[in-house]
């Protein structure tokens, strides 16, 4: 990114890009200015979750133990019932 010496808010965008911005805005009736603008607070808000996921590995990863927390102090039986496997013949 580039900025001018002239004027400090102007960014240099490719003309290539800049014409494909301007396609799109065209598109969706919008002014081309906006569309960046909103293209940019998107990807900031976006990197600053990811820098929040960072900061913090752990969230979102569980342990077995976290898993069945909530089924501490139930009467629930996770042995295997033999009877309900099919016959052999021997």
């Amino acid at each position: 990114m580039k900025t001018t010496g002239h004027e400090q808010n102007a960014v240099y965008i490719p003309p290539e890009l800049l014409a494909e911005a301007r396609q799109a805005a065209t598109e969706e009736h919008r002014a081309p200015d906006e569309l960046v603008s909103e293209a940019v607070r998107r990807y900031l808000q976006q990197r600053k979750a990811a820098g929040t996921q960072q900061a913090n590995p752990t969230r979102g990863k569980r342990t077995l133990l976290d898993l069945f927390a909530p089924l501490r102090g139930l009467d629930v039986e996770f042995t295997r019932n033999p009877s309900t496997a099919r016959p052999i013949d021997l």
